[in-house]
């Protein structure tokens, strides 16, 4: 392709809903694979690739705490959710031939590694993709946080926000066909717009350490490719 690559190391953070089928529940072999398909076509540009991947497909927290469930029984429970969408997206990345290792943050030696930073970052310098299962191994903290967490810890160059819409808008793009689409945004914006980029902990934890986040549409075959490669794509949040 001639073009330099801007970003060497990335964080893909991934929502458990990316892995489900119509229904918006469970897992689907064949969305785990696209899914795969699109990691390998990056990987294979020589970028190195972690993964955080969400629970949504699996359990929602929100529907037990407004039965009145412990909010940290809650969390754990979405935490362990997280490391069975891991083991799915690595079976399916496995079966087209990149090495790949799941770290969780809670230990289960059965069918996971424990979360070691300098083992995840020897995984990634041998080029295996890491998938990063458990969240942070803490309640009350999101997927995303643990996102934001672990690009930090893994010296990740941007955290990439894979949703099924192409950036951040003024509003809802599927309900307002007159929304408005930013190209950059900083975080303090981000903060005080209240967007939905990512959770509020998250965001601070990025601009703290002046961490990139770019939000991008993951089903547009090329969107990934061409933000590895500086073009305009999705929205950057920046200092």
């Amino acid at each position: 392709m001639g073009a330099q690559l801007k970003y060497h190391r990335i964080l893909l953070k991934l929502s458990g809903e990316s892995l489900a089928g119509e229904s918006g529940f469970g897992i689907d072999p064949e969305r785990a694979e696209d899914i795969a398909q699109r990691v390998k076509d990056v990987h294979d540009l020589g970028v190195d690739v972690a993964i955080v991947i969400g629970a949504g497909n699996l359990w929602r927290g929100r529907s037990g705490l407004d039965r009145g469930m412990d909010r940290a029984t809650a969390d754990y429970m979405g935490m362990l959710a997280t490391v069975m969408n891991a083991l799915a997206l690595m079976d399916a990345m496995e079966r087209m031939g990149l090495v790949t290792r799941v770290q969780s943050a809670i230990e289960m030696h059965s069918v996971a590694e424990p979360y070691i930073r300098r083992r995840a970052i020897r995984h990634l310098e041998k080029g295996r993709v890491v998938i990063l299962g458990g969240g942070t191994g803490n309640p009350y903290f999101s997927t995303d946080t643990a996102a934001a967490l672990r690009a930090m810890e893994i010296g990740a160059d941007v955290l990439i926000k894979a949703t099924k819409v192409d950036g951040v808008y003024n509003m809802d793009p599927l309900t307002h066909p007159n929304a408005e689409r930013f190209e950059r945004l900083t975080y303090i914006e981000t903060l005080n717009r209240r967007l939905e980029v990512m959770d509020s902990t998250a965001i601070s934890l990025c601009m703290d350490n002046n961490l990139p986040i770019l939000v991008l549409n993951l089903w547009n075959r090329d969107a990934l490719r061409l933000a590895l490669y500086g073009e305009k794509v999705g929205t950057l949040v920046t200092a």
